[in-house]
């Protein structure tokens, strides 16, 4: 899959990536703004383990942020099932040194269009933020979303119990 605008490239992860991938990710101001999944320091088994699991994914999307030729983030979208089917998850990250370039809403702008337009059961799509990410709430903001809740407490980060922001778009906003 290859999602174009004019300055970044949404695409399927390669085995390749590796070394941008180890680049960009190992960096405590990402990690600190994401679940623990995403490891920190990031090592190349955490890179090679990554990898394998996204090029295997067939339900989710798991998308590198390329800029330039090179995939310096990541983002995807986690369909849900049962009862909340109708509803995504998206998620990102980006490498520090491309922040304040409107990369995360160009990619975010893109991963929604592309869903509300292939995936016709997705009425809701959503993204869960610790309280303290404010630059990822303005990104979200600026994409359409608005904040629907605040879970309280609701995570446990770095040693420290913090809230949890869920900002929410729906197909007809």
């Amino acid at each position: 899959m290859r999602l174009k605008s004019d300055n970044i490239v949404l695409r399927s992860w390669q085995e390749d990536d590796l070394a941008s991938l180890l680049k960009h990710a190992n960096n405590f101001n990402i990690w600190i703004n994401l679940r623990d999944a995403f490891p920190f320091p990031y090592t190349a088994d955490s890179g090679r383990d990554w990898l394998d699991m996204a090029l295997k994914e067939k339900h989710n999307l798991l998308l590198a942020i390329e800029v330039d030729s090179e995939a310096v983030g990541g983002i995807g979208a986690h369909f849900l099932s049962d009862v909340y089917r109708s509803n995504c998850e998206i998620g990102y990250w980006l490498s520090e040194a491309f922040w304040g370039r409107g990369i995360v809403s160009t990619a975010v702008t893109l991963l929604v269009d592309h869903i509300f337009t292939f995936y016709p059961d997705i009425t809701r799509i959503y993204a869960d933020l610790f309280a303290y990410n404010l630059p990822s709430a303005r990104v979200l903001e600026k994409c359409g979303f608005h904040l629907e809740a605040i879970h309280k407490n609701a995570v446990l980060k770095n040693g420290k119990v913090v809230d949890e922001h869920r900002y929410v778009r729906f197909r007809d906003t």
